[in-house]
């Protein structure tokens, strides 16, 4: 089944974005990558605290290798910019990209994202087959009492909705509202899957060119230099 009306539906797939040669290059980088990580870590050549080459300490996937604003996966942010636009209809403001490579028996919980993930993406870098589940009711996952702010999520229960079950090849890449629709995955069955999210605004929902590089002076920073909004 083809999803494509991302103005009905609020998500679309979109075949070979990119080509799977270069998903392939860009994932055997990560895993690379990864593997120095690893071994920088254990030699205690750098602390394992710092996040130059990536964590294990994501709460969302405990003990599973991560990277916010990796460089490579900043320049694929602005590389599909256009596609993107093209897909929603929509000119957007790049955020903030965010890759893991998911390890046997990882969940990614029922979720929706915050205010910079509004028009977000994931995108298949390689590795083992991982269906993400996407729900096209916006109004599940219940949001209830007071908000930190007007794009906020603090409060969200999820639902128990039977999800639209995804697949993606490398190169292939599900476009989606990401503060407005739930989305997951279920426990993973293989070894590996490298995936790369890649998160911008709408221009003209408030707040986005304030939030403009997640906040910070530009892309390719690490979270540290995220600007604290008094």
């Amino acid at each position: 089944m083809k999803y494509s009306d991302f103005k009905k539906d609020k998500f679309a797939v979109i075949k070979k974005a990119i080509d799977p040669k270069v998903a392939n290059f860009i994932y055997n980088y990560f895993l690379m990558k990864r593997q120095v990580a690893a071994t920088l870590f254990e030699t205690k050549y750098i602390s394992p605290f710092e996040s130059m080459f990536g964590v294990w300490n994501d709460a969302q996937i405990p003990d599973t290798y991560s990277h916010y604003a990796d460089i490579a996966m900043e320049t694929l942010l602005l590389a599909v910019q256009p596609v993107m636009e093209k897909t929603t209809g929509l000119t957007l403001i790049p955020n903030y990209s965010y890759a893991r490579i998911y390890k046997k028996a990882d969940i990614l919980h029922r979720h929706k994202d915050r205010f910079s993930c509004e028009i977000s993406t994931t995108l298949n870098l390689g590795g083992d087959e991982w269906p993400i589940y996407i729900n096209p009711n916006a109004k599940a996952g219940y949001v209830y009492g007071k908000h930190k702010g007007i794009h906020e999520t603090q409060d969200y229960q999820p639902s128990n909705e039977k999800g639209i079950s995804i697949n993606l090849k490398p190169g292939d890449m599900l476009v989606y509202r990401g503060s407005e629709l739930e989305h997951w995955r279920e426990p993973f069955q293989g070894e590996d899957c490298g995936q790369v999210f890649l998160h911008y605004n709408n221009i003209k929902t408030p707040g986005a060119e304030e939030n403009m590089f997640d906040k910070r002076p530009h892309l390719g920073l690490p979270a540290e230099f995220k600007r604290k909004d008094k």
